[in-house]
């Protein structure tokens, strides 16, 4: 499951990133950014809870999914007014000195758009009405409290006078409650009661007025629906400047026009009383209390609360009824509030408890007071960070922290705070809910950026860089590209390092594939090739054997490529791929070429002549690697030519008839002749010499290139001498000419007797023995004269 969802967030993320797409389209609540991430994980939702699903997640599983999707659609509800700006209706105190009819619900929707902060709460509360568990109702009975009626009668009609006086002697609502009786309903009774009330509460909860009215109608128990009912604001469309929004009001079908509670006041303190009368059961008071959340009913509310979201929910409910009432209070409370006693509550953030005045307050006064409201409120709020629950989640859960900070508008230090986590190990690899958070931070980075709020850079880049190592290590090559994009000025360096990363992994297409996944997502291809080859070179060289102060044998057998050898031959991929990085593809296969020269290993570094475009040798550039370059070429060549006279000479005595002999000893000589010119034209023309004082060359590199000299100047001198002595019988003139070799090697202009002695000095001793056996062959024919030969 884990990896659809890498897939279906990159997905997602693909559709968002072109440049046509604007603000409108990113926060559209249908088809927006955070909507869709939401569906993947509803719909991941769904198959969990699927009962034909064969398999089984753990509860935790499930918990991250529903939080994750809830907080996505906590985002879609705060963020798009933050990023607009909406015309404001006129305050509240302007319409009543227009209008003082005007009804409640009109100064109620102008206090709340003139407060920024209320308008998110109530936003929030919404959002959270979304995301509550469905309300399990209890089955709708054929009558009101029937098994206590059927047990009066019964008991009436038996004489039972033990079980009447145990029963409630009224049917009416408030028996129960009367401290003088102390008398019950009959079990199943008293069972549906607490069924009914939990229910009523859980629609309440879930903000789903109407459901909660519709059950009491069909429970038969229309004052609780009354009661329920009464927490609508009093609206008349008539008396109103604009219709109100809900045209499909529970309401509308009221003859007079209006709905709501024209006394909305008596009604609340009515409430707030039953919510703090003992006598009442404890689902019945978290009912009113619900209904007429202010400070004074908060302790009863907050017992109700099990998980986090409802003591959330228990804490706004709180804050922007009290703001409301506050307010309203200020403008006097309009005409159909001005009387009917007091609002409930308390001080501070609550409604205030007491006589309405009207107040006039300065601007600046006003401003004060919205400054010290919002101060409370976040206060409030700040809270819930630690509040303990029962069902669920904690409140440190990370997702809880991070809906508590988006509510409180500080993605910001959200974003840095989850870095800095990752930096100290509180969240890493081994936690389940590691791929899940570090998906969801990343994307909340990227959702951020695309609607232009702030986010801080080092943390972003860091969750970015957790977020593609997780991809990495989930196989997700596809997608890293489009993440690395988002770095920006790193965005190279990183998506080179995870190229680096594939190794030998991937063969050649993929690595071409990948390449141009770069340059799909914004990328410049030319440089992501240059980095990732400097990376891999670097990767191998820091793993493969240091070169030793004794110069190798080239004589002795080589080894198998391991693989950091096969990864530095493979760098050369990286810079083949393309024109542009022909110049760096010259740069990088001549490095290679040192090191694999200079190690003694020529095989190697013939593996890597076969993999390099033959353009490479068109290539002119000012630091003469291109010179370099040809001068390996040209060592190649030799070596080539020493091969194939190996292999020429095992076959010689497959031969037989004069005519094969010949025309084999005619191929023969044409090759040893081939040789001799291409070995002298070698050590005549300062083969990797002139190098050594490049402008801006390295030490090392010009220590490798003398190193390499010494190799092989004297490997191919004492090869081409044994060679030349060793025809001299088949090919008339070779004796002489390995003799005038050694003049080549004596001249001072050449200094090839330095290569000689700047390695071993056993090598000097081996040629010069070899010249002496060249002096006595030649007067093996008869005579004194060693030099007669060289006259021949």
């Amino acid at each position: 499951m884990a990896d659809s969802f890498f897939v279906s967030s990159a997905e997602v993320l693909a559709q968002f990133q072109s440049e046509d797409i604007d603000l409108d389209t990113v926060l559209d609540p249908e088809t927006g950014f955070a909507p869709r991430l939401a569906k993947i994980c509803r719909k991941a939702l769904e198959e969990l809870n699927d009962p034909r699903s064969e398999v089984r997640y753990a509860q935790d599983e499930i918990d991250l999914l529903r939080l994750e999707s809830n907080t996505w659609d906590l985002l879609q509800a705060v963020l798009p007014a933050r990023k607009t700006e909406t015309p404001l209706p006129p305050t509240a105190r302007e319409l009543l000195s227009e209008n003082p009819y005007t009804p409640t619900a009109t100064l109620a929707q102008s206090i709340m758009a003139h407060s920024r902060l209320l308008s998110e709460l109530v936003v929030v509360r919404e959002w959270l009405h979304d995301c509550a568990p469905p309300p399990r109702a209890p089955e709708a009975t054929t009558g009101y409290w029937k098994g206590t009626r059927l047990r009066l009668m019964q008991g009436m009609r038996t004489g039972n006078k033990k079980e009447v006086e145990a029963l409630v002697k009224e049917l009416d609502p408030d028996a129960v409650n009367r401290v003088d009786d102390g008398k019950g309903l009959a079990a199943d009774d008293a069972s549906y009661e607490k069924a009914l009330a939990q229910a009523l509460y859980s629609y309440i909860r879930a903000g789903r007025l109407d459901d909660a009215v519709e059950l009491c109608r069909k429970t038969h128990r229309p004052w609780r629906a009354a009661s329920i009912r009464g927490s609508l604001l009093f609206q008349w469309r008539a008396l109103s400047h604009e219709p109100f929004e809900d045209e499909s009001s529970m309401d509308a079908e009221f003859d007079t026009g209006w709905s709501g509670n024209k006394r909305r006041k008596i009604w609340k303190t009515s409430c707030t009383h039953a919510a703090l009368n003992p006598l009442l059961s404890d689902p019945d008071r978290a009912l009113y209390a619900a209904l007429a959340p202010t400070p004074a009913t908060s302790v009863v509310l907050r017992s109700a609360c099990r998980t986090w979201e409802d003591h959330l929910w228990a804490a706004l409910s709180v804050i922007c009824e009290g703001k409301q009432a506050d307010e309203l209070g200020r403008v006097g409370g309009g005409f159909f509030e001005r009387d009917g006693g007091s609002i409930g509550g308390g001080d501070g953030i609550g409604a205030r408890v007491g006589e309405v005045v009207e107040m006039e307050l300065s601007t600046e006064e006003e401003e004060r007071e919205e400054r010290e409201w919002e101060r409370e409120a976040v206060g409030s709020l700040e809270l819930l960070a630690a509040v303990g629950v029962e069902e669920g989640p904690p409140a440190n859960d990370p997702f809880h922290v991070s809906q508590l900070h988006i509510i409180l508008n500080r993605t910001d230090k959200l974003l840095t705070d989850f870095a800095d986590g990752l930096k100290l190990g509180e969240f890493n690899a081994q936690q389940v809910n590691y791929p899940t958070l570090t998906r969801f931070f990343a994307h909340l980075c990227l959702f951020l950026q695309m609607i232009d709020v702030p986010v801080p850079p080092d943390a972003t880049q860091l969750i970015l860089e957790e977020y593609l190592q997780v991809l990495e290590n989930a196989g997700q090559r596809t997608h890293i590209a489009m993440y690395a994009a988002a770095l920006g000025a790193n965005a190279i360096e990183r998506y080179a390092l995870f190229l680096t990363s594939l190794e030998l992994t991937a063969d050649l297409d993929e690595r071409r594939t990948a390449l141009r996944r770069a340059e799909e997502h914004g990328l410049d291809m030319v440089s992501v090739a240059r980095v990732t080859a400097e990376r891999t070179v670097e990767k191998a060289f820091e793993n493969l054997p240091r070169m030793k102060v004794a110069l190798p044998s080239v004589l002795a057998r080589e080894t198998p490529l391991s693989d950091m050898e096969w990864l530095l031959i493979r760098s050369i991929e990286w810079t083949t791929f393309m024109d542009a990085t022909y110049p760096q593809a010259l740069e990088q296969a001549n490095a290679i070429f040192r090191y694999f020269l200079a190690m003694g290993k020529v095989q190697a570094a013939k593996v890597l002549l076969l993999m390099l475009p033959a353009e490479l040798k068109a290539i002119q550039d000012s630091r003469e690697h291109s010179t370099e370059y040809y001068h390996y070429l040209q060592f190649f060549e030799i070596w080539d030519v020493l091969e194939r006279i190996a292999e020429s000479q095992a076959t010689e005595g497959t031969y037989t008839t004069k005519g094969a002999k010949n025309t084999w000893l005619g191929g023969f000589k044409v090759l040893v002749d081939e040789a001799r010119e291409k070995i002298v034209e070698l050590l005549t023309t300062e083969w990797l010499a002139g190098d050594e004082e490049v402008a801006g060359g390295s030490n090392q590199r010009r220590q490798t290139l003398v190193r390499i000299r010494h190799i092989f100047i004297p490997e191919l001198i004492i090869r081409l001498h044994a060679l030349l002595v060793g025809t001299g019988d088949k090919i008339a003139g070779n004796l002489k000419k390995a003799l005038e070799l050694s003049n080549v090697v004596a001249d001072s202009r050449y200094r090839l007797y330095d290569d000689f002695l700047g390695g071993e000095s056993g090598r000097l001793n081996d040629y010069l023995s070899a010249v002496r056996q060249a002096i006595l062959k030649g007067i093996e024919g008869g005579g004194s004269d060693p030099f007669r030969v060289l006259s021949v």
